[in-house]
């Protein structure tokens, strides 16, 4: 795996010893760190360009009392680790205790194909380094950053792959300086915002516009909390995995997290359990493929609009307003429905608004009685949209291969900076280069697929979801690809599942774009800056 190694002083190396598992590694665990400073540590990541490592001595080290870990070495952890847990998990053994012991994990330099393998289980806590807010164009190590897988770079595709690549990234800096210098023009400074607001505000909209230009091999960091289980399961499914940079991957993070939880993750690689279970995931999904492609695959596919509710209970409301009765009434279930079934329609509403209650802002949500409905939704997007879409946990997502073949998106604002030609020219040479990669590597063809290109993946939610969903996506700072589709969803919901009651829950939704996505979120952020200095 290729893998651009940083470089630390003396001194770092000598601090970065006790919190980090290892110094030369692009996966690595935290340990000895209060967990609100792991925590904060993650959430700066996702805003910063800068590496977790890096990020902790520039930002972090200056207010830690580290005068009591000197003794202390993260990167000889095995053995520390094992003294620590092999006692509990030997003694108390059932899968349950797999649950209580939880790891800070950084997954760095790794491409936007897998993110989302990395990001796919319910149970743990993902934070990404954001498209929105850094720009793709510095380079690392004196290299763009796209992941450069070995076996393609070693096949008669390694040349052209890294001449399209870096053409493609070329392309995405000049527009994006392009766009930015179009929206300045366009959008005045307003009366009381200072420089550094504007120019923020302005640079982030810009990046929004010219994001779909960057491939998917595009790099980032990504920070993963979660229980031993979890990572477990995480694992199994990577060491399954297709792409060859997940089960790479999923070596290394092993290495590191049996330092910190070694006996959590015992059964991983043992060949008659983890390894069979590993290869059980393996045989289903390729076994499927190849059927599904015999009796499907030259199926011409229909034209489909971008959201298409699926598949929704006609009955959901009545249903819904009797899990609201539930637990405050003695009848059964079934009885329950039936008196609601004769309710009044303000009788209804009533009981509805009740549950719903004042809900002074989107985190006041209601309760589990709006989990007793779903919908399925058929979804067409950009594949931007998709990824920021995809990391919403509480629900059933699946995702077809990402392909140049249904299409792409060209937001207007580039249309209007005059970046339209660079635009559709990285578009051409992605689907060129993936068709050419496509024979001999179905998998890393993937990898040249710019992210302005469509995806086809369902989402299976519940209401309460929805309502979560539907709110946070459409908020002002929300990008407008995947605030079309959940504005959509939102319609959907209320004129052809017909369930207005659930819409109107949505008491938060915003429905008109502003003009600049950013700025209210930048005013406030110097505003707390200004107070605390």
């Amino acid at each position: 795996m290729t893998y651009v190694a940083e470089e630390f002083s003396s001194t770092e190396s000598d601090i970065l010893r006790r919190y980090f598992t290892n110094l030369d590694q692009p996966v690595f665990a935290l340990v000895n760190l209060p967990e609100v400073v792991k925590g904060a540590l993650f959430a700066r990541y996702s805003r910063s360009s800068k590496s977790l490592r890096r990020l902790f001595l520039d930002e972090f080290v200056g207010d830690l009392d580290v005068s009591g870990d000197v003794s202390v070495d993260a990167t000889m952890g095995l053995a520390r680790a094992e003294e620590l847990y092999e006692k509990v998990f030997v003694e108390y053994g059932d899968d349950s205790v797999a649950q209580l012991g939880g790891v800070h994990l950084a997954c760095e330099q790794a491409s936007n194909l897998l993110t989302k393998v990395l990001e796919r289980g319910r149970l743990m806590s993902y934070l990404e380094q954001s498209t929105r807010y850094i720009a793709y164009d510095a380079r690392l190590g004196g290299r763009y950053r796209y992941h450069r897988d070995p076996d393609v770079l070693a096949s008669r595709h390694g040349t052209r792959y890294i001449g399209d690549m870096d053409r493609m990234f070329d392309a995405y800096s000049e527009a994006l300086e392009l766009v930015t210098n179009h929206i300045r023009t366009v959008v005045p400074q307003a009366n009381g915002d200072s420089d550094f607001v504007y120019r923020q505000a302005t640079r982030a909209k810009a990046l929004d516009a010219v994001r779909g230009m960057l491939p998917a091999a595009a790099t980032s960091n990504v920070g993963i909390y979660g229980s031993g289980q979890a990572f477990e399961a995480l694992l199994l499914r990577m060491r399954a995995h297709p792409l060859p940079e997940a089960r790479q991957y999923a070596d290394q993070m092993l290495v590191e997290l049996r330092k910190v939880i070694p006996s959590f993750l015992r059964r991983v690689d043992v060949p008659d359990r983890g390894g069979a279970w590993s290869a059980y995931l393996a045989d289903i999904s390729a076994q499927t493929e190849e059927l599904v492609d015999s009796l499907l695959g030259s199926t011409p596919v229909d034209v489909a609009p971008e959201v298409e509710l699926v598949d929704y209970d006609p009955e959901g409301e009545t249903k819904l307003i009797a899990a609201i009765c539930y637990p405050h009434a003695a009848m059964s279930e079934t009885q329950l429905q039936r008196h609601v079934a004769t309710m009044t329609v303000d009788q209804r509403l009533a009981l509805v608004q009740a549950a719903v209650g004042n809900r002074a802002n989107r985190r006041h949500k209601p309760g589990r009685s709006f989990e007793r409905i779903e919908y399925r939704f058929d979804i067409l997007s950009d594949y931007g949209a998709f990824r920021d879409l995809q990391r919403h946990r509480l629900m059933t997502i699946d995702w077809q291969r990402l392909t140049p073949n249904h299409g792409f998106v060209r937001p207007s604002l580039v249309d209007d900076a005059g970046a339209r030609p660079l635009f559709d020219e990285s578009m051409q040479r992605s689907a060129e280069l993936f068709d050419a990669l496509k024979p001999d590597f179905a998998q890393q063809a993937s990898y040249s697929v710019a992210m302005a290109y469509r995806l086809r993946y369902s989402m299976q939610f519940n209401a309460r979801e929805a309502i979560h969903l539907i709110e946070l996506r459409s908020s002002p700072q929300g990008h407008p690809s995947y605030r079309r589709v959940v504005l959509e969803m939102h319609r959907l919901i209320a004129e052809q599942a017909g369930h207005h009651a659930v819409a109107a829950a949505m008491s938060h939704l915003t429905t008109e774009a502003p003009e600049l996505e950013r700025l209210d979120s930048e005013r406030r952020a110097e505003a707390r800056r200004t107070a605390d200095a």
